[in-house]
């Protein structure tokens, strides 16, 4: 069916295009609350449904009916940073005249820099695992036969919003997310192309970074659930080394990325069906050119040179404690 002349929805949980001259009340199912993520669950303010799962999560039906919208909603204005710095520092002031000011300290460079990925070495315990486990990590593309599919399914990839039709559906390009949701210090953006954003709606419609066919039936080998790994951590003064036990990595779909504060892990293991992401902001600066990772058949170990020799207090910075 042709969608000239038909508009965008932007409520949220709705996202369909509509016909402007056939928006009839009831037509849209919507969320009129704001996105909630607490631990592993994610829902929506106004009902109480939640799901571990983020697609899960993007298809849970609106609780609200009513007309679609064409109008964009406003995005949610952050406090300024320079506000509060400016009260803190009129407190500040009558101590600082009481005694001597302290050193200036050295500078710590940007977590938000540009980060790099490490080199990876591949241990032999690692190859043995994934030679017993070769016919187990294709991942099954395609579900059941298009005829079997229902109109109006939704496509399972990650980022794609497509819908079934017809047997045409099939021969459509999917543009879609590979990696996971990543939620840091209210920046939000996908492992796989990092592009941050703190809105949450702009979050939602950026574009994938990878193509290929739809994905109508969700495979159970597929690898979008993201996991908890137990992760390790040990320092001599020149080096800081930290372990992810994420059993048998898949190094073709694995990767550590750093920057001078920051490690940001991407590992799919357990033959495709788990992956662990997420993003450590370090207490002390590290040297990328100089750090590296190896992969062994029971953890993922990350090499990090510190940029000056002594001993950290702890891996990640304490946010709100002793800095």
């Amino acid at each position: 069916m042709a969608e000239e002349g038909y508009l965008q929805c932007y409520h949220k949980g709705c996202g369909k295009k509509y016909d402007p001259t056939n928006n009839k009340e009831g037509c849209c199912k919507f969320h009129p609350g704001e996105p909630v993520f607490h631990d592993a669950l994610k829902g929506w303010s106004c009902c109480k449904k939640r799901s571990t799962d983020f697609t899960e999560f993007l298809n849970i039906p609106g609780c609200t009916s009513g007309i679609h919208s064409n109008e964009k909603p406003a995005p949610v204005e952050q406090p300024k940073a320079n506000d509060v710095q400016e009260d803190v520092i009129v407190e500040q002031k009558p101590k600082q005249t009481m005694r001597k000011p302290d050193p200036e300290p050295m500078t710590r460079p940007d977590e938000n820099e540009p980060r790099v990925r490490l080199p990876v070495t591949v241990g032999e315990t690692l190859k043995q695992a994934l030679q017993k486990q070769m016919g187990q990590l294709t991942l099954q593309e395609n579900g059941p036969a298009a005829g079997e599919v229902k109109k109006g399914t939704i496509c399972k990839r990650s980022g794609c919003s497509k819908s079934y039709e017809d047997e045409s559906s099939n021969k459509e390009t999917c543009t879609y997310h590979s990696g996971v949701p990543i939620f840091h210090e209210g920046m939000k953006y996908w492992s796989c192309c990092q592009r941050k954003t703190s809105d949450f709606n702009n979050f939602l419609s950026q574009e994938g970074c990878l193509t290929g066919q739809h994905m109508w039936f969700k495979a159970d080998t597929e690898a979008e659930k993201n996991s908890s790994c137990r992760i390790d951590w040990h320092q001599t003064a020149s080096h800081v080394t930290v372990s992810v036990f994420a059993k048998v990595a898949n190094p073709e779909k694995s990767w550590v990325e750093v920057n001078h504060v920051s490690l940001n892990f991407n590992i799919e293991y357990d033959g495709g069906k788990l992956v662990f992401a997420k993003c450590l902001i370090l207490r002390g600066v590290i040297d990328p050119s100089r750090s590296s990772v190896k992969m062994l058949g029971t953890k993922v170990e990350v090499k990090l040179k510190k940029s000056e020799p002594g001993s950290w207090p702890c891996l990640e910075m304490c946010w709100g404690g002793e800095q």
